[in-house]
């Protein structure tokens, strides 16, 4: 029994020494590679990698990367020096290093951080020769971005230094080093980043390097970030903008087959340089804070319109497929739709006469919508049954929604339906569908994005299916096999009824038809289309103002086995054909043929500012009205 006891101390007290020498080996060399910050003889440098290279649909260099030079602190090693020296090789003010030190020391006195960041290579290499003067600086080199176009600034998004927030929610991040902010760079930071290398130093008692810690057992090389191919064609982004400087709006071309998106441009803009460099914060703050161009705000993904006149193709279809009119219903159009006791009346353009949905969408005839919504409306037993249900229907095509994309800002326009209008306007469902009967030309409660009305295009040139608008095609050489964007999503409308739909939209640029939009046709190329022109209101003086209507245009090209589809809105534009249509189909022609024929379209465009409309809320001249 003696002997067995003996046995068992022995083998218990092997197992404890095996335990805690693994215990060592396994764990607690993770927890000393943690608190590597904390010890005080061990300095961590970090090597930064190449942030990946971003190139367009066609591998055209969009962003590529340049050297910078972030002069670093590390509070507690620096020594009295000469501030009005140091601020001066710095270009900084004295009250400006007191700003600087006193950050740096609150977020940590012995890890490094950037005192001064992004100096050009000039600097560098003169202060370089310097720096043994300022104990607790030295000079750190990494990469910043290197715009390869002045276009597509709210595509590509920039890169800057974390904030609080950045650092509380990700502990990768130190203090000083870069992230991006918006655009791809926001959505794709973890692609592109890569992964910095760690470097730790042995210290002597007077702070003096003996060499490398552990013989770099903890030490990482840096990976470099990933290069990714986005979705956008460079020149068609370029032309885009090109056609809609001194504009305001937005245009979103997004390629039906696929939901890639060809083209998103915000009118004002700016050249994605501006945001690089020691002179990047003062640039933001001059656009940040630019409350009248607003070149900062993404027209086409933030900006809520109504749709005006291309949502009438979506209360055809709804009517259609809910049964209430057929391809070759009519209704007669008299200049107008009136109803309601008081004998109100909807004003119409089309000329008059008899409308089905063929003419009705090529003519914009809105007795012909007024009546087709009130037919669905009322086919239910309560205006909230039957809102509820054309509003699932409407959703079904992506409206009043997000849409899922990988871009890195949106809104969700509005959609109402009819627990919205009980909830928010008629209590107890004390109201009438003629209540909503704006809705009918897209006007009413209804709100919409620019690319929300794109991807509405897409679906219907689809014959009711699309693909979540997306913006990037490949990461480090691979294409996306992602099956959010992959797979299609189908609309509740049935394909048969799109048919007569897009016959109307076709016939709108028909002159023998009489379309809205027939004077932009391109030659060769068959268009469907619709023209829009939404009523545009502010508060002047704290009265509620109407101002110069808005220009809205939609298409897809061609007819069949479309390529493009795109929505164009241009504020205080006048109406539909004036100006968003002209822009889409120079934009289309951009796109299909890669060359422009319609010259006289595109001097006029080019041309043309609509700057005078835009002070008019401050010169106090008249607005144009429904011209």
């Amino acid at each position: 029994m003696r002997k067995l006891l003996l046995y068992l101390v022995v083998v218990s007290v092997g197992l404890i020494y095996t335990g805690r020498l693994s215990y060592l080996q396994l764990f607690n060399e993770v927890e000393v590679a943690t608190n590597f910050l904390n010890d005080s003889a061990i300095k961590t440098e970090y090597t930064y990698p190449e942030r990946g290279y971003v190139y367009d649909r066609n591998g055209t260099l969009l962003v590529a990367n340049q050297p910078s030079y972030d002069v670093m602190i590390i509070p507690r090693e620096v020594k009295a020096l000469d501030t009005l020296e140091f601020c001066k090789f710095l270009s900084i003010t004295k009250e400006d290093f007191k700003k600087r030190f006193n950050k740096a020391k609150n977020y940590s006195w012995r890890v490094p951080s950037v005192f001064v960041a992004q100096m050009a290579k000039k600097d560098y290499a003169f202060l370089q020769e310097k720096m043994h003067r300022y104990k607790g600086f030295y000079i750190q080199k990494r990469s910043i971005r290197n715009y390869q176009t002045d276009h597509g600034a709210n595509v590509l998004g920039f890169i800057s230094e974390v904030n609080n927030r950045d650092l509380k929610k990700n502990p990768y991040y130190l203090s000083g080093e870069l992230i991006g902010r918006t655009g791809i760079e926001k959505t794709y930071e973890n692609e592109l980043r890569g992964t910095k290398g760690v470097k730790r130093i042995q210290k002597d008692i007077h702070s003096k390097v003996i060499g490398s810690y552990e013989n770099g057992r903890y030490d990482t090389l840096p990976v470099n970030g990933k290069d990714i191919q986005i979705t956008i064609d460079a020149k068609l982004q370029a032309y885009g903008e090109k056609l809609m400087v001194n504009k305001r709006g937005g245009i979103v071309a997004i390629e039906p087959s696929s939901g890639e998106i060809l083209a998103l441009v915000s009118a004002p803009s700016y050249d994605p340089d501006l945001l690089v460099g020691r002179q990047r914060s003062k640039n933001y703050n001059t656009m940040h804070y630019d409350s009248i161009q607003n070149p900062m705000y993404d027209r086409g993904l933030l900006a809520s319109y109504p749709p005006g006149s291309p949502f009438k193709t979506l209360i055809a279809l709804v009517a259609l497929q809910e049964g209430v009119i057929t391809s070759t219903s009519t209704y007669t159009c008299r200049n107008g739709y009136v109803y309601g006791k008081n004998g109100r009346k909807m004003g119409c353009h089309c000329g008059s006469g008899k409308r089905n949905v063929v003419s009705g969408v090529a003519k914009s005839c809105n007795s012909y919508f007024a009546n087709a919504y009130r037919q669905t409306i009322s086919k239910y037993d309560s205006p909230r049954e039957g809102m509820n249900v054309w509003s699932n229907h409407i959703k079904s095509f992506g409206l009043g929604d997000y849409l899922d994309n990988d871009l890195s800002t949106g809104r969700t326009g509005r959609i109402p339906t009819g627990d919205y209008y009980t909830n928010t306007y008629f209590k107890h469902d004390r109201w009438h569908v003629l209540n909503t009967i704006s809705n009918a030309i897209g006007q009413g409660q209804v709100e919409l994005t620019p690319i929300q009305l794109a991807n509405m295009t897409a679906a219907i040139a689809n014959r009711g299916h699309y693909y979540t608008p997306h913006i990037i095609k490949k990461i480090d050489g691979k294409p996306i096999d992602d099956p959010h964007f992959t797979i299609a999503k189908y609309t509740s409308i049935d394909k048969q009824h799109f048919e007569p739909v897009i016959q109307g939209m076709h016939d709108v640029f028909s002159m023998k038809k009489g379309g809205t939009a027939k004077k932009l046709n391109v030659p060769g190329v068959e268009i469907c289309g619709k023209t829009g022109t939404a009523e545009n209101f502010t508060k002047i003086d704290g009265e509620r103002t109407q101002l110069t209507d808005h220009s809205i245009f939609v298409a897809f090209a061609p007819k069949d086995n479309p390529k493009i589809a795109i929505a164009v809105f241009v504020e205080n534009g006048y109406y539909g054909a004036r100006w968003a249509g002209k822009i889409s189909s120079l934009m289309i022609e951009k796109y299909i043929k890669d060359e422009i024929t319609l010259k006289n379209m595109e001097k006029l465009v080019l041309e043309k500012s609509l700057e005078e409309e835009y002070a008019k809320p401050l010169s106090g001249k008249p607005f144009t009205i429904n011209e």
